[in-house]
């Protein structure tokens, strides 16, 4: 089977991390028998103008490329920051028009797979119709409990749900979600992300310190995520803070960039926290393993979360987490052997955090539970409900969606 995946989700030359888990996912259904993709990841239209900042990188992404074996198209659109998010699905869907058609000559696709519901799922449905091939959506997580807050991408999310194909999503609240949004349970899949557990697998702590030229002395607490208020770094930070409980040689390090950065370290200072609270920056990804087996737990406050990667990938290392209760994350931390579920408070997380400090932790049997929810698996899975689409097809001609 053919399929074609659109998303904007999708690693590049330049952002070789973005969306990284869209690429383990489909890359190994690209490795499974007769199942073939090439993908379109549309790109913000940028001029060639360094100054301006954060957008400058997608002027650098070439139009096509092949990354890890699998040709990536990147047509542009237009984006207007802050003000044309109403309109990213139109101009997301006016600017692959021409590439979809161009592939489709060469490559006969059988599926359009979508990745994130909007703008790309709605860019994706239009196209779906245009080209008459059924449309699968994976909902990740802020697509459907954040966007959903704006009345009328609220209305488009809602109907791209309903006329898509079939709707996969990560986590069982999700699809509760997606339910309340009246969208038919039937159609609707529960399939997590997986995990790389030949990438990220246990290592020596000593090991990995040393790697990583930190003291192999004292306890360390790894976090790691975009820089937002959402990801609840501050919650960490002020855990620290308030509680002298903990040892005074515990450090907490901090893997990622984003806007909130400037805020927190103003609140490390006023904490008193700038030599136990260390800010990374953004790391590849390849290197992470060193930091999950590096720590002694690993913690993610987050106030919203679909099915957090970071959280398989430390697991899979065989590194405790401190987690918030909150949406699929109790779906992921199913044992107390796997590690700790808290409120989204400082003291909550506190809490949990001097437990995991103090207790004594299985590391391979932690790694373990990971070894069922690989890539591979998860593929397997996406093939099954793409089969059960095509023979619906070839029995029963698809409509006009």
């Amino acid at each position: 089977m053919n399929i074609l995946v659109y998303t904007n989700l999708f690693p590049n030359t330049i952002l070789s991390s973005h969306g990284i888990f869209t690429l383990k996912r489909m890359g190994h259904f690209n490795q499974l028998k007769d199942c073939h993709i090439k993908v379109i990841a549309p790109v913000p239209y940028c001029p060639s103008l360094p100054f301006i900042g954060k957008w400058y990188p997608f002027f650098r992404i070439k139009k096509f490329e092949i990354i890890e074996g699998i040709e990536v198209y990147h047509p542009r659109y237009l984006l207007i920051p802050k003000i044309s998010m109403l309109f990213h699905g139109l101009s997301m869907f006016l600017g692959s028009i021409s590439t979809i058609k161009k592939i489709n000559k060469t490559f006969k696709f059988d599926i359009i797979d979508s990745h994130f519901v909007y703008p790309d799922g709605f860019s994706a449905l239009l196209l779906s119709k245009i080209m008459k091939k059924p449309l699968v959506v994976s909902a990740l997580g802020s697509d459907i409990h954040e966007f959903t807050k704006f009345r009328f991408i609220r209305l488009m999310i809602q109907y791209t749900l309903n006329s898509a194909t079939q709707v996969i999503t990560v986590c069982d609240a999700l699809k509760q979600d997606m339910v309340r949004l009246k969208v038919a349970h039937t159609k609707i899949h529960v399939i997590p992300s997986g995990v790389d557990t030949k990438r990220f697998h246990p290592l020596s702590k000593q090991e990995a310190r040393r790697k990583l030229q930190l003291t192999e002395e004292g306890k360390i607490i790894l976090s790691v995520g975009s820089l937002i208020p959402l990801k609840g770094f501050q919650t960490i930070i002020e855990s620290l803070s308030r509680h002298s409980s903990f040892d005074k040689n515990l450090c907490l390090y901090i893997i990622g960039e984003g806007p909130y950065k400037s805020k927190l370290k103003q609140l490390v200072k006023e904490s008193g926290l700038e030599k136990r609270v260390i800010f990374v920056g953004q790391r590849p990804n390849s290197e992470l393993p060193l930091w999950y087996n590096a720590a002694d737990v690993f913690c993610l406050a987050s106030f919203r979360e679909g099915w957090p990667n970071v959280v398989m990938e430390s697991l899979a290392c065989g590194t405790p987490v401190v987690a918030t209760r909150v949406f699929g994350i109790p779906e992921i931390l199913t044992s107390p052997e796997m590690g700790i579920l808290v409120e989204p408070n400082s003291e909550s997380v506190a809490s949990g955090l001097m437990k995991a400090l103090t207790t004594t932790w299985e590391k391979e049997k932690i790694a373990s539970f990971m070894k069922k929810r690989t890539w591979l698996h998860i593929a397997t899975d996406i093939q099954m409900i793409f089969k059960q689409i095509l023979t619906q097809s070839i029995s029963k001609p698809l409509k006009d969606q």
